[in-house]
């Protein structure tokens, strides 16, 4: 057996496909090569001039590959299909006799791809990676039989997981099914009684490893500012079980950037953030993060920000926000069941992380194995 070289060029076609179907399931894809539901608002858009993504078919966006030191590449695995901005280029592997399209994916889940597709970038200040110029890359093939072998074991790790995530998302039904018996039998109160507001700075001289940023997921992240030579006494101060989040509500689609510090240490976030906790006796805040990570509240608050230019949903407007409100030992129930849902989901954002990690492993041993 021997390797071949091809051109990506010679190995796929652009099918570039508008939306007649009416769909509204607008995505894009990250820098971790998936697929995610836009950010931003839709209302207004004209669904007809984006692009549908069928199972099977790639999306690629060049853009930032250099800055980003990442090729935005995926492929789309789903029944249903999705529409993506026409700014992306979608395109499907046409040379399926000398490529499977799972293993093309595979080939782009490693760093060393992302390392060439920044040195293929453009000059530019965005550091672009043309089509054209993606397609010069050239890949070394093994046989047909070699690659299926290897992507038999990938799509066997990647059925696992999938399990994994089919019972995490009956765990979160459990959860919302809790939720809607509680707005059903117990008259909501609005929350503001219950809330303490906090504008604590960093009186502890707490460093830069401290700092947060505050996720449309509802996540306290490492920040992804530049923090040379940044000040952090003005920084707030979120201690152990106190929530933060960012008023204005108008660049971020129509979700809150929202976080619960559920770790045993203080942290830090901009001195734009609203920090909260709560009076445990009465409202555990681990409870009250079920309602503030739902979509409805996404949408209550992006429904109930004023201004002009800058849209906020400040302190007052958080107080107003109306929950059911339980004994605490039913809160503390519901709050255990979610936070084992959380606890979960983060153990399986690690196996699609490893899973990742393996698809270069796997493209090597394909490659040394037709190389014999």
């Amino acid at each position: 057996m021997a390797l071949t070289k091809k051109r990506i060029g010679d190995l796929v076609e652009i099918v570039d496909e508008r939306n007649d179907l009416g769909i509204r399931d607008f995505y894009g894809i990250n820098i971790n090569k998936e697929f995610m539901p836009t950010a931003a608002r839709t209302d207004n858009l004209d669904e007809s001039k984006y692009k549908l993504v069928t199972n099977g078919r790639f999306v690629f966006s060049g853009m930032q590959t250099g800055r980003d030191e990442c090729i935005r590449i995926s492929m789309y695995t789903g029944e249903k299909p999705i529409i993506v901005s026409p700014a992306y280029t979608t395109f499907e592997v046409k040379a399926t006799d000398a490529i499977l399209p799972m293993y093309f994916f595979m080939i782009f889940m490693s760093k060393e791809k992302d390392r060439l597709g920044w040195f293929y970038s453009d000059s530019s200040i965005r550091s672009n990676l043309d089509w054209d110029r993606f397609c010069e890359i050239e890949l070394s093939l093994p046989p047909i039989s070699i690659q299926q072998k290897y992507v038999d074991v990938y799509n066997a790790m990647l059925a696992n997981q999938q399990s994994y995530e089919r019972g995490l998302e009956d765990l979160k039904l459990v959860c919302d099914a809790y939720i809607e018996k509680l707005r059903r039998d117990i008259p909501s109160q609005k929350i503001g009684q219950f809330l303490l507001e906090s504008d604590r700075r960093n009186d502890l001289d707490l460093p830069v490893d401290s700092v947060r940023g505050l996720a449309t997921s509802k996540e306290m992240i490492p920040t992804k500012a530049d923090m040379k030579g940044v000040s952090l006494g003005n920084y707030k101060m979120v201690m152990p079980r106190q929530i933060a989040y960012v008023p204005d509500t108008s660049r971020r689609g129509d979700k809150m950037s929202l976080g619960f510090n559920n770790t045993d240490e203080p942290l830090l976030v901009s001195s734009i953030s609203e920090v909260f906790g709560t009076d445990v006796e009465k409202l555990l805040p681990e409870y009250l993060m079920l309602f503030l990570t739902r979509p409805e509240f996404d949408r209550y608050a992006r429904f109930n920000s004023w201004g002009s230019a800058r849209e906020t949903f400040n302190f007052d407007d958080m107080c107003d926000v109306e929950v059911p409100i339980p004994d605490i030992k039913v809160q503390k129930a519901i709050s255990d069941i979610y936070a084992v849902y959380v606890d979960r989901k983060h153990i399986d954002d690690r196996l699609k992380e490893r899973i990742k990690n393996m698809c270069p492993i796997l493209i090597k041993g394909s490659l040394e194995e037709a190389g014999v």
